[in-house]
């Protein structure tokens, strides 16, 4: 039998690796900040700080960078493609200045010189391009590709596949293997890799495959199918000496709707103060592009199933769904040239606020469909109506990490498992996400993958195995 090639006893060492980097790299920066703050900013204070007060200063920062980098996976180095991580990186880098500028300000009490921010930032900037090279190249050094199987149980599991090869510096698909050989066959070909991909195979026979990879401490990637996200978000509890899975089904607890609700409140007046002129600004870009009404209004569904008609920026020419509802395409002919602007940065969703302060959707849920598309997608998704157990949201999981065409049952998938996994910290970083998607969209999967699977991507969800 060929022995595995992926040396599993590193596999520890892993998050040393990932620990000592990013305690390093969060270092290296806090200390470029020590420098500016001593060299530019403590001299200039009216009441200047003790040594401890500088201290507490300094590790501010610290914390704020370990914050952003956590919330924008600035650490996830390997994880991430290299472009991806110097991004978040760069993105923390620069919410972190920015609050740690405003706070300077405060500590002043006037708004102190920005030219020691400009000089931080371009050190740093120069210190995360470095960091992002020579850390990723040692981490594949160290962590070479895994070598995977893949076992299939449909035809869809070729555009996973051409996916996951597109990160060859991660993934490595030698072979594939089909879920209708024998048992035997299967698991003896699974020993000669470093893990195992499982796509749609029956239940029973997935679970013995899980069993035998714990049992030979095999890495397995699932593909997981709504049973499957369900039970994520169960509850552990004990009957004597049974342990039992509690899934309440029933969406929210009273205490998260209410604490949602508050978040809503303190989140939407701020910004539609704060986002009025660009507001306006697009409004009237509108008006002037083609004299047509600057908002559209159009029936969607919330949680409940509840109608309500939500409010956009119009992207589209007037008479654009004359001839019946239809999904609009990122190149769709019917899109106005400011329409365009409007979607690619999300801009066309600002007037959604007006929605969340009348309560009618929250500021992260699963995105509001319509209800004749939902009843399409419901003939042949019938669970697609689960997302419906929360209210509908301005951002959400979905929209910070699929892409414009992600198929219907891949958001619903993602859907679920916001709705199951919900809390107020995940709400908080959703919208940080966000802005990252509003600066760096998402591209199609379509323009990732070959015409002769982009061409037919329409995922067709088939039945839970019992």
């Amino acid at each position: 039998m060929q022995k595995r090639s992926y040396p599993t006893d590193r596999e520890q060492y892993k998050r040393i690796f990932s620990f000592f980097s990013a305690v390093l790299l969060v270092g290296l920066l806090t200390m470029l900040f020590g420098y500016i703050w001593y060299t530019y900013y403590y001299p200039v204070l009216a009441l200047p700080f003790y040594r401890r007060g500088n201290w507490v200063v300094i590790a501010i920062y610290a914390v704020l960078l370990y914050l952003f980098f956590k919330v924008y996976g600035g650490f996830k180095v390997g994880y991430l493609r290299r472009t991806d991580v110097l991004v978040s990186q760069v993105l923390s880098m620069l919410g972190s200045n920015v609050l740690t500028y405003l706070q300077l300000s405060l500590i002043a009490r006037d708004l102190v010189q920005l030219r020691p921010m400009i000089l931080l930032t371009i050190q740093e900037l120069a210190v995360l391009v470095c960091w992002t090279l020579l850390a990723q190249r040692l981490y594949f050094l160290l962590y070479p590709p895994r070598r995977l199987i893949i076992v299939y149980g449909s035809p869809a599991a070729a555009a996973l596949v051409t996916k996951m090869s597109l990160r060859v510096d991660k993934y490595m698909i030698c072979e594939s293997i089909s879920a209708l050989k024998d048992m035997d066959v299967i698991c003896e070909k699974i020993q000669q890799y470093d893990g195992v991909i499982i796509h749609d195979i029956p239940s029973q026979m997935r679970n013995d495959l899980l069993k035998f990879c714990f049992d030979h401490r095999l890495r397995a990637y699932i593909v997981p199918k709504i049973a499957d996200i369900i039970l994520r978000g169960a509850e552990d509890i004990r009957l004597f000496d049974t342990p039992l899975l509690l899934c309440r089904n029933y969406g929210l607890t009273f205490e998260q709707r209410l604490m949602k609700r508050i978040f809503d409140l303190c989140f939407s007046v701020p910004a539609l103060l704060l986002l009025s002129p660009l507001m306006l600004a697009c409004a009237i870009a509108v008006k002037l592009c083609d004299g047509g009404p600057v908002f559209y209004r159009q029936k969607r569904l919330t949680e409940g199933g509840r109608v309500f008609h939500v409010i956009k920026f119009r992207s589209m020419i007037p008479d654009a769904e004359q001839n019946g509802a239809q999904l609009a395409g990122e190149d769709d002919e019917r899109i106005t040239p400011v329409g365009k602007i409007l979607r690619r940065c999300r801009l066309d969703e600002l007037p959604q606020l007006f929605n969340i302060l009348k309560g009618d959707m929250s500021v992260v849920g699963p995105r509001p469909e319509r209800p004749e598309l939902c009843e399409a997608y419901e003939k042949t998704i019938p669970e697609f109506r689960f997302r419906l157990h929360i209210k509908a949201g301005l951002t959400g999981y979905a929209q910070v990490t699929g892409a414009y065409d992600t198929t219907p049952y891949d958001k619903l998938r993602m859907d679920l498992m916001y709705i199951e996994s919900y809390s107020m910290l995940k709400d908080i970083q959703i919208v940080l996400m966000t802005l990252k998607t509003m600066l760096f969209p998402a591209k199609n999967n379509a323009e990732l993958l070959p015409p002769e699977i982009a061409g037919d991507r329409q995922e067709q969800k088939k039945e839970d195995d019992s």
